[in-house]
Order: structure tokens, then sequence, then C-alpha cells
């Protein structure tokens, strides 16, 4: 009797073609600060169980989270010398510890996310309750290393109101020996009571210098000149995920095309739009959809930064535009809506 065709691997969450996922590289460019911070607390005689490590999409919050993560379940003796003589939170790619993570086959690091929905195939658009929950069995359990058990939550702002309150109620009663990284692109509209129970550290943007490393590290080749397009970093807005996405396979020709029509602002050729819409909107190019949401997000908060700074009087607008574009995108995921008109209507937006 024939074998069933092996169903294939669910997709990854935010996951950028040929590049490394947070957990399987040990890159870390321009968060000298929030990783010294995170060694001392480790390195001190008490240290806090919950943090929020806050920050835009795409600056890496994850990156640093799984890099705290390994170090914890490297070195679980925080009196030992090794921790008490590190200068960073650097582990070996090569150590049993950091393979173990980099499959995500760790037994005392739990990863919550939005799940692939199978029917569907597309991500759920919520991180549910039910997900949330497996952290009653995963703190229930004796640690593998018999040490500690770390959570990280990615993201907090994807969780439903039933997932926030069971992540509230976790935090409240921590289990011994116990870290929870919960990462957040919008720490401020997390609840009050979540944020009461964490210590939260801001990541910051990256400057022109720090994305070089970064791009440089990943496998992004620069111009001829040596350095990477000033479009691209000005869209990046000092987010390396941004620039990968604008830089890598498919996501090239959409950053080629969005930055076109964004430099037209506000008199957008709507033909050309069409074209561009087209090619975002196409059937199984969520690469292209994503890359385009992340774009737009980061062009218009650009735009609303620097008007904040500025007193411009068209902020009100930036800020309408960005609910607007960030609503409409989730209704089309979340109702299989068409993404072209999203993007369409994004444009016309623009035009004012």
């Amino acid at each position: 009797m024939a074998k069933a065709p092996a169903m294939a691997p669910a997709p990854i969450l935010d996951a950028i073609e040929g590049v490394p996922l947070p957990r399987e590289h040990g890159h870390l460019f321009g968060h000298g600060e929030a990783e010294q911070e995170l060694l001392s607390a480790y390195q001190s005689e008490r240290m806090h169980h919950a943090w929020i490590l806050g920050g835009p999409k795409g600056v890496g919050k994850a990156t640093l989270a799984f890099r705290f993560a390994r170090f914890v379940l490297e070195n679980p003796q925080r009196n030992s010398p090794v921790v008490q003589t590190a200068t960073s939170l650097s582990v070996p790619e090569t150590s049993h510890t950091a393979r173990m993570i980099a499959a995500g086959s760790h037994a005392d690091l739990l990863h919550l996310k939005r799940p692939w929905d199978e029917k569907t195939k597309r991500f759920k658009r919520d991180l549910p309750v039910d997900e949330v929950r497996r952290t009653v069995s995963f703190f229930g359990s004796t640690s593998a290393g018999g040490t500690w058990r770390i959570c990280i939550v990615d993201a907090a702002d994807d969780m439903n109101a039933s997932a926030a309150n069971a992540l509230l109620k976790v935090l409240e009663e921590p289990p011994e020996r116990s870290l929870f990284l919960v990462l957040s692109h919008n720490p401020g509209r997390l609840l009050p009571t979540i944020r009461s129970r964490c210590r939260r550290l801001e990541l910051r943007r990256l400057d022109d210098g720090q994305m070089s490393q970064t791009l440089g590290a990943f496998g992004f080749s620069p111009d001829e000149a040596g350095a990477y397009s000033p479009a691209v970093l000005a869209m990046a807005d000092g987010c390396p995920r941004h620039a990968m996405l604008a830089l890598g396979g498919e996501g090239r020709e959409v950053a080629d095309r969005f930055f076109g029509l964004m430099q037209s602002v506000p008199a957008i050729d709507m033909a050309e739009g069409h074209r561009f819409a087209d090619l975002v909107a196409a059937r199984g190019s969520d690469d292209a959809w994503y890359t385009f949401l992340d774009l737009a997000r980061g062009f218009l908060s650009d735009r609303v930064r620097k008007d904040a700074q500025q007193g411009a009087g068209s902020l009100v607008r930036w800020a309408e535009v960005w609910e607007k574009v960030s609503d409409a995108a989730a209704a089309a995921d979340a109702l299989n809506l068409d993404r072209k008109q999203v993007v369409l209507n994004f444009l016309k937006d623009l035009r004012g």
C-alpha cells in the first residue's frame, strides 16, 4: 500500500527567505546597552522574573530575547565564574544549548507566537488563549535541566483579551526559576496589570552604521560604493527586518516600486498604483503583502515622528492613515478580503 505523502512543514511566522531565524544565530548589533542591562540583572542577587522588551517591529527584540535565553540556559548558575566575569550574552553557536534552541527543540524554552491555521492556510490573526495556556503544562513539569524555564511571548501585541488575562494569571504567581520575555511593539497598549508585573527594557532604532553591520552579517551585499541604498535605510527606519525584506528576493521589487510611488506623494500615479497593488495582492504572494505592510508602516511612522518633532499640522492626517491601513490589513487577513483594495485605499489616502 502506497504511503500517504508527508505533509509539508507549517510556515514559520515572520520568517524571511534566506535569513536565519532569531533562534538560529548569534548576531546582535546596536543593542549593547540593553544587552548589558540584562546581563547585569542576571549577575545580581535578584533578577526580575518578567521583562517587556519594547520597540518597533523588526528592531531586534526576538534576537535579543533568544540571545538572553541561550545565555541563561547555557549558564544556569548565576554565581558561577563564567557568568560573573561575562561581558556579553554571547554563547558559542556550537554549544549543545545553542544547537537545541536553533532547532526549536530545547525542552526548557517555550516560544509563543501566532500559530499557522492549516484550514485557511494563513497564520491566525491573534495569539489565542490556548497557546498561552501551554504555559500551565510547561511550567508545571520539571525542568529538563533542573534549572531555568523560559517563555518568550512573541509578540504580546497579538494576544486577544483571553490570552492577555491568561498571561497575567501566570505572571501574578510565577513558578520558581521561571523567566518571561514579553516582546511588544507597543508596550503602552498592554494591560496595565501586565506592565506592572514586568520590568521594561526599550530597544532603540539602529543608526545607519549599525544597520549596515547587521545587513552585512546576514549576507546582504552593499552597492559598488560599499554602502546600502539610502532609500532602503530611510524607509527601514532603524529596523533591520524592514531593510532585509526590501533587499531580498521578491521584496526587492516590492520595495523599489513602493519607494517610487512614495517619492511622488501626494501626486501618486494611480495607474502605476494599480500595477503595484496587483503585484502585492497576487495569489500566493504573502511575502509581497507583508513586505508592503512593513514598508507602509515604516513610511507612516517616519512621517508621524518627523511631523511631531516639527510641530507640523499634517500629524493627525498621517496618524489617521496609519490607523486605517492597520485596521484594513487586519480585516483582510482575518476575513480573507481583497488585499488589492487595501493597497489602493492606502495610496488614495496618501493623495489626500
